[in-house]
């Protein structure tokens, strides 16, 4: 990066990061820590979701999905907008007319005291994973693309999280989010503008759409019914309702941010736009990768994306071997650029001859990773994190490049904030105060949730220096929840609709699923079994209600 880039970067975080502590530092109590003073409008309780959600796995990520396997990601999505409304309608206004400050506290009024630890545990695990990954994600890239320490850039990236959400608390949150948000849509937009007008004379938005359309990346909807397809119509709306379902109505991430609301219609509209706006962002940042794969089409792309890995092999007795395989991938390129070219003139055509190129240049890719592989074993050659951000690196302006690394660092702070928000709150609350030191005074808690904030903090930077990559990043986070979510769910569905079921009953139901769900994804590892990760949102879900009701009969006494 150039010194512009390093300015444009470093004025960005220092902005949020003394916004967020300078705002908030004073007049702060226990709750509105947890929860702010309850007075947010609709927009800043959806920008809010917007930006936890939305880390920098997902602009790291996405494009790079998009690149690689075009807009059926979007379909992931599907099943948000009906979540939102479900718990609109049920779960909110009785958060709203209990007045808590966490999911789990309801559980307790509910159930009992048991069920409500083992969820704020099952929450305080899986999300502590996913904060190590939030901060993991860009962290890793970026030390690879740009030459930084890893250690050092997950360490930098922490503190400067765990400084504002620390001393500012959750207004601090919710404020930087907003300031956040808006460096991330005009970065992301200039950059769509300038990948346009970086292609050729004559190829626009609409020819870019016919040539990626020609391998299939346009394809946004897949019927196909396939319990092992990660993405189609159907696990997007079955298994995409219930991880939404758990995501947005059980976790303390997300369940803070509609709790802070000034009203129940306020925190109503917050999660239906929510709703309505997030699979048009999603939609834009996989387009996004796909223009990138357009645009290599006319600009020669790097056979491998990770720069380490191709240093590494061209250094090794492998790199004979590497080269040729280089410059049979470059020339096939330029044949490549003509076939496209031609579709352009013909564009009612199906090219058979670009399926088969594509094919050819996938098996190079494939061979690429084969003799990174036999070089050093331990390398991982999954290269699609680093497709966007090498773009970025070789191709924006000077400022740009400063200006999009501000981005993946702003959305990883703010959704690592409010994880940390979270589990903090959720620790005091549910765990310390409820079942370790009650009867304290408000600063008490107040203390004990500042540092709860940095040691749930520095466990997650912990975690992130000695986690490794999963088959995708934007994949990775979602696994973690969908491991954790279903269970949780369930307890929270048989809360709502099945008021026989009680405290015990529950209790087991939950941990029972919890084991068959960790169990179908060792499974899954060892290749026994196939099941896409979605589905283990419902599958946790509806294993909770049906062992919840089958023990509730072996205890019948035992209802509430």
């Amino acid at each position: 990066m150039r010194e512009v880039d390093w300015v444009v970067l470093i004025a960005t975080l220092l902005f949020i990061t003394i916004y967020g502590i300078a705002k908030n530092i004073n007049n702060q109590t226990a709750e509105s820590y947890v929860v702010g003073n309850r007075d947010m409008k609709w927009w800043a309780i959806c920008i809010s979701i917007m930006t936890t959600q939305a880390s920098a796995v997902t602009f790291i990520s996405t494009p790079g999905q998009g690149f690689e396997d075009g807009m059926r990601f979007v379909q992931f999505y599907f099943g948000l907008p009906i979540a939102m409304i479900v718990l609109s309608v049920f779960f909110v206004p009785l958060y709203y007319k209990m007045r808590v400050s966490t999911a789990y506290e309801f559980l307790e009024t509910r159930f009992d005291l048991k069920t409500r630890t083992v969820t704020s545990l099952l929450f305080l695990t899986q999300r502590a994973m996913g904060a190590g990954l939030t901060i993991y994600a860009p962290a890793i890239v970026l030390s690879v693309l740009l030459g930084w320490d890893l250690k050092w850039t997950i360490v930098a990236l922490s503190i400067l999280t765990i400084s504002y959400t620390t001393f500012g608390g959750y207004k601090a949150v919710a404020q930087t989010q907003q300031f956040q948000m808006l460096v991330i849509f005009l970065g992301l937009f200039l950059t769509f503008i300038i990948l346009l007008n970086s292609l050729p004379d004559g190829i626009g938005l609409s020819q870019s759409l016919a040539i990626a359309g020609q391998t299939g990346k346009m394809n946004l909807v897949d019927f196909k019914v396939d319990l092992s397809d990660r993405y189609n119509f159907w696990s997007g709306v079955i298994g995409g309702f219930f991880l939404f379902m758990s995501y947005f109505g059980t976790d303390q991430s997300q369940v803070g941010r509609y709790l802070s609301g000034a009203s129940l219609r306020e925190s109503r509209l917050g999660l239906l736009f929510n709703g309505i706006l997030k699979i048009p962002m999603q939609f834009f940042i996989l387009l996004l990768g796909v223009l990138v794969f357009v645009f290599y089409i006319y600009n020669k792309p790097p056979i491998h994306f990770n720069p380490v890995n191709i240093s590494i092999v061209e250094k090794s007795e492998e790199a004979p071997q590497w080269n040729k395989l280089k410059d049979e991938y470059n020339f096939l390129f330029y044949e490549r650029q003509r076939e496209y070219n031609n579709v352009l003139e013909h564009p009612e055509a199906k090219s058979e001859k670009i399926q088969s190129i594509e094919k050819t240049l996938g098996l190079m890719r494939s061979n690429s990773d084969s003799l990174i592989k036999k070089v050093d074993p331990n390398l991982d050659t999954n290269d699609k994190d680093y497709v966007f951000i090498s773009y970025v690196l070789s191709y924006l302006p000077v400022g740009m490049v400063g200006l999009l690394i501000a981005v993946i660092f702003s959305s990883s702070m703010s959704s690592k904030a409010s994880e940390l928000n979270a589990l903090a709150s959720t620790t005091v609350v549910d765990l310390y105060k409820r079942s370790i030191r009650r009867n304290k005074d408000d600063k008490h808690y107040l203390r004990a949730t500042k540092f709860a904030t940095v040691l749930w903090g520095l466990l997650a930077m912990a975690f992130a220096m000695f986690c490794s990559l999963f088959e995708n990043l934007i994949q990775a986070v979602n696994i973690v929840g969908s491991l954790f979510y279903g269970a949780v769910l369930g307890v929270f569905a048989v809360a709502f609709f099945f008021k026989k079921i009680g405290g015990t009953a529950v209790f087991w139901a939950a941990i029972l699923s919890e084991v068959v769900i960790l169990t179908l994804y060792l499974l899954g590892e060892k290749g026994i079994i196939n099941i896409a990760f979605l589905w283990y949102n419902l599958i946790g879900c509806v294993l909770v209600i049906i062992l919840g009701i089958i023990l509730q009969g072996l205890i019948p006494n035992k209802k509430l």
